[in-house]
Protein backbone atom coordinates (compact mmCIF):
# COMPACT_ATOMS: atom_id res chain seq x y z
CA UNK A 1 0.00 0.00 0.00
CA UNK A 2 1.53 3.39 -0.68
CA UNK A 3 2.24 5.76 1.87
CA UNK A 4 0.28 9.12 0.63
CA UNK A 5 1.38 12.69 2.43
CA UNK A 6 0.51 16.23 0.97
CA UNK A 7 1.92 19.43 1.84
CA UNK A 8 -0.05 20.73 4.56
CA UNK A 9 -0.99 24.55 4.04
CA UNK A 10 0.82 24.64 0.43
CA UNK A 11 -0.80 28.41 0.04
CA UNK A 12 1.23 29.82 3.22
CA UNK A 13 4.39 27.32 2.72
CA UNK A 14 7.36 29.64 2.50
CA UNK A 15 9.21 28.86 -0.88
CA UNK A 16 12.27 27.26 -0.46
CA UNK A 17 15.20 29.40 0.37
CA UNK A 18 17.28 30.84 -2.49
CA UNK A 19 20.87 29.58 -2.67
CA UNK A 20 22.55 26.82 -3.36
CA UNK A 21 21.32 23.29 -2.17
CA UNK A 22 22.21 19.52 -2.28
CA UNK A 23 20.04 17.66 -4.47
CA UNK A 24 19.30 13.88 -5.10
CA UNK A 25 17.30 13.14 -8.36
CA UNK A 26 14.35 10.54 -6.97
CA UNK A 27 12.12 10.90 -10.50
CA UNK A 28 12.34 11.64 -14.20
CA UNK A 29 9.06 11.34 -15.90
CA UNK A 30 8.19 11.72 -19.53
CA UNK A 31 5.15 14.61 -20.15
CA UNK A 32 4.99 13.51 -23.86
CA UNK A 33 4.97 15.84 -26.60
CA UNK A 34 2.88 19.06 -26.39
CA UNK A 35 2.46 22.52 -28.59
CA UNK A 36 4.57 25.14 -27.55
CA UNK A 37 2.34 28.32 -27.67
CA UNK A 38 5.18 30.69 -27.74
CA UNK A 39 6.73 29.25 -31.24
CA UNK A 40 4.25 27.00 -32.57
CA UNK A 41 6.06 23.64 -32.32
CA UNK A 42 5.73 20.88 -30.95
CA UNK A 43 8.16 19.27 -28.20
CA UNK A 44 8.10 16.58 -26.20
CA UNK A 45 8.73 17.44 -22.73
CA UNK A 46 10.71 15.89 -19.73
CA UNK A 47 10.06 15.95 -15.77
CA UNK A 48 13.07 15.79 -13.48
CA UNK A 49 13.05 16.13 -9.73
CA UNK A 50 14.92 16.26 -6.75
CA UNK A 51 14.43 15.70 -3.06
CA UNK A 52 16.25 18.55 -0.97
CA UNK A 53 17.41 16.36 2.39
CA UNK A 54 18.54 19.92 3.86
CA UNK A 55 15.70 21.72 3.66
CA UNK A 56 12.50 19.94 5.43
CA UNK A 57 9.22 20.99 5.33
CA UNK A 58 5.79 20.08 7.38
CA UNK A 59 3.53 17.52 5.23
CA UNK A 60 0.45 15.52 6.55
CA UNK A 61 0.68 12.24 7.27
CA UNK A 62 -1.60 9.91 8.94
CA UNK A 63 -3.10 12.84 10.74
CA UNK A 64 -0.12 13.92 12.02
CA UNK A 65 2.48 17.01 11.03
CA UNK A 66 6.24 15.30 9.93
CA UNK A 67 9.26 17.14 9.16
CA UNK A 68 10.00 15.81 6.10
CA UNK A 69 13.05 17.32 3.04
CA UNK A 70 11.26 19.09 0.34
CA UNK A 71 10.95 18.79 -3.63
CA UNK A 72 12.10 21.01 -6.49
CA UNK A 73 11.44 19.72 -10.18
CA UNK A 74 12.42 21.37 -13.59
CA UNK A 75 10.56 20.97 -17.12
CA UNK A 76 12.92 19.81 -19.69
CA UNK A 77 12.71 19.99 -23.97
CA UNK A 78 13.77 16.61 -24.67
CA UNK A 79 16.72 17.26 -26.33
CA UNK A 80 20.56 16.97 -26.40
CA UNK A 81 21.06 19.57 -29.23
CA UNK A 82 23.68 22.42 -28.57
CA UNK A 83 21.11 25.28 -27.51
CA UNK A 84 19.28 22.76 -25.21
CA UNK A 85 18.67 23.67 -21.61
CA UNK A 86 18.80 19.83 -20.58
CA UNK A 87 22.38 19.07 -22.05
CA UNK A 88 23.76 22.23 -20.54
CA UNK A 89 22.35 20.91 -17.23
CA UNK A 90 23.36 17.78 -17.50
CA UNK A 91 26.80 18.84 -18.57
CA UNK A 92 27.37 21.25 -15.45
CA UNK A 93 26.27 18.22 -13.07
CA UNK A 94 28.42 15.48 -15.13
CA UNK A 95 31.11 18.42 -14.80
CA UNK A 96 31.96 17.47 -18.44
CA UNK A 97 30.48 17.42 -21.79
CA UNK A 98 29.04 14.82 -23.71
CA UNK A 99 30.71 12.76 -26.23
CA UNK A 100 29.69 11.72 -29.46
CA UNK A 101 28.40 8.34 -28.64
CA UNK A 102 26.45 9.85 -25.77
CA UNK A 103 25.12 12.49 -27.53
CA UNK A 104 23.66 9.51 -30.08
CA UNK A 105 21.67 8.17 -27.12
CA UNK A 106 21.48 9.29 -23.56
CA UNK A 107 19.41 7.12 -21.22
CA UNK A 108 17.90 9.93 -18.51
CA UNK A 109 16.76 6.79 -16.19
CA UNK A 110 20.30 6.47 -15.15
CA UNK A 111 19.99 10.02 -13.51
CA UNK A 112 18.07 8.49 -10.92
CA UNK A 113 19.17 8.34 -7.52
CA UNK A 114 22.37 10.82 -8.10
CA UNK A 115 23.05 13.64 -6.19
CA UNK A 116 24.37 17.06 -7.48
CA UNK A 117 24.18 21.12 -6.21
CA UNK A 118 20.95 23.07 -7.16
CA UNK A 119 20.66 26.54 -7.17
CA UNK A 120 17.31 27.97 -6.40
CA UNK A 121 16.45 31.66 -7.52
CA UNK A 122 13.35 33.49 -6.49
CA UNK A 123 10.73 34.54 -9.04
CA UNK A 124 7.39 35.93 -8.60
CA UNK A 125 4.31 34.17 -10.25
CA UNK A 126 0.91 35.65 -11.50
CA UNK A 127 -0.63 35.57 -8.90
CA UNK A 128 2.23 37.67 -6.77
CA UNK A 129 3.36 34.37 -4.66
CA UNK A 130 7.52 33.80 -4.74
CA UNK A 131 8.22 30.73 -5.91
CA UNK A 132 11.22 28.80 -5.73
CA UNK A 133 12.85 27.96 -9.30
CA UNK A 134 15.90 25.89 -10.12
CA UNK A 135 18.25 27.88 -11.99
CA UNK A 136 21.38 25.70 -12.88
CA UNK A 137 22.53 22.11 -11.97
CA UNK A 138 26.44 21.49 -10.54
CA UNK A 139 28.02 18.57 -9.56
CA UNK A 140 28.89 17.93 -5.96
CA UNK A 141 32.58 19.64 -4.91
CA UNK A 142 35.37 17.00 -4.86
CA UNK A 143 35.69 15.58 -1.70
CA UNK A 144 31.45 16.06 -0.33
CA UNK A 145 30.22 13.83 1.92
CA UNK A 146 27.80 11.30 0.47
CA UNK A 147 24.13 12.88 1.01
CA UNK A 148 22.40 9.11 1.03
CA UNK A 149 19.24 8.19 -0.40
CA UNK A 150 16.09 10.15 -1.23
CA UNK A 151 13.62 9.05 0.84
CA UNK A 152 10.90 9.35 -1.71
CA UNK A 153 10.83 6.06 -3.91
CA UNK A 154 12.73 5.89 -7.48
CA UNK A 155 10.67 6.65 -10.38
CA UNK A 156 11.26 6.73 -13.63
CA UNK A 157 8.58 6.79 -16.38
CA UNK A 158 8.73 6.53 -20.39
CA UNK A 159 5.90 6.63 -22.22
CA UNK A 160 7.85 4.26 -24.76
CA UNK A 161 7.07 1.91 -22.53
CA UNK A 162 3.90 1.42 -22.53
CA UNK A 163 2.10 -1.75 -24.03
CA UNK A 164 -1.25 -1.59 -25.65
CA UNK A 165 -3.59 -0.96 -22.18
CA UNK A 166 -1.59 2.45 -20.88
CA UNK A 167 -1.06 3.00 -17.64
CA UNK A 168 -0.02 5.67 -15.45
CA UNK A 169 1.97 5.43 -12.44
CA UNK A 170 1.62 6.38 -8.65
CA UNK A 171 2.55 10.57 -9.64
CA UNK A 172 1.11 13.59 -8.52
CA UNK A 173 -2.26 14.45 -10.13
CA UNK A 174 -1.20 17.56 -11.63
CA UNK A 175 2.06 15.56 -13.68
CA UNK A 176 -0.84 12.79 -14.91
CA UNK A 177 -2.62 15.96 -16.52
CA UNK A 178 -0.16 16.90 -18.49
CA UNK A 179 0.74 13.18 -19.48
CA UNK A 180 -2.89 12.95 -21.05
CA UNK A 181 -2.64 15.62 -22.82
CA UNK A 182 0.21 14.69 -24.58
CA UNK A 183 0.50 13.33 -28.07
CA UNK A 184 1.26 9.73 -26.79
CA UNK A 185 -0.73 9.11 -24.31
CA UNK A 186 -3.84 10.33 -26.52
CA UNK A 187 -2.55 8.13 -29.59
CA UNK A 188 -2.64 5.29 -27.00
CA UNK A 189 -5.80 5.63 -25.73
CA UNK A 190 -8.13 7.18 -28.14
CA UNK A 191 -9.74 4.24 -30.03
CA UNK A 192 -9.51 3.75 -34.04
CA UNK A 193 -12.52 4.06 -36.09
CA UNK A 194 -14.16 1.76 -37.42
CA UNK A 195 -14.00 2.03 -41.17
CA UNK A 196 -17.73 0.32 -42.70
CA UNK A 197 -18.29 -0.93 -46.39
CA UNK A 198 -19.97 2.68 -46.80
CA UNK A 199 -16.51 4.79 -45.66
CA UNK A 200 -14.72 2.98 -48.70
CA UNK A 201 -16.87 4.44 -51.35
CA UNK A 202 -15.59 7.03 -53.43
CA UNK A 203 -15.37 10.93 -52.77
CA UNK A 204 -18.85 12.66 -52.45
CA UNK A 205 -20.42 13.20 -55.96
CA UNK A 206 -19.05 10.46 -57.56
CA UNK A 207 -20.56 7.16 -58.18
CA UNK A 208 -18.41 3.90 -58.24
CA UNK A 209 -18.86 2.22 -61.86
CA UNK A 210 -18.95 -1.73 -61.62
CA UNK A 211 -19.22 -2.33 -65.26
CA UNK A 212 -15.85 -1.30 -66.14
CA UNK A 213 -14.25 -3.83 -68.10
CA UNK A 214 -10.81 -3.99 -67.10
Amino acid sequence: MPLIVTEKNTSSMEPIPAGVHIGICYSVVDLGTHINATYGVEQRKVLVSWELPGCLGGFEQDGETVELPRVVSKRYTLSLSEKAILRKDLESWRGRRFTPSELAGFNLEVLTGLACQIQIVHAEGKDGRTFGNVSCIMALPKGASDPGKAQAPMTFFSLDDLGEEPELPDLPQWIKGIIVESNEWKALTTPEPVVTPQDKNTEPGEEEDNDVPF
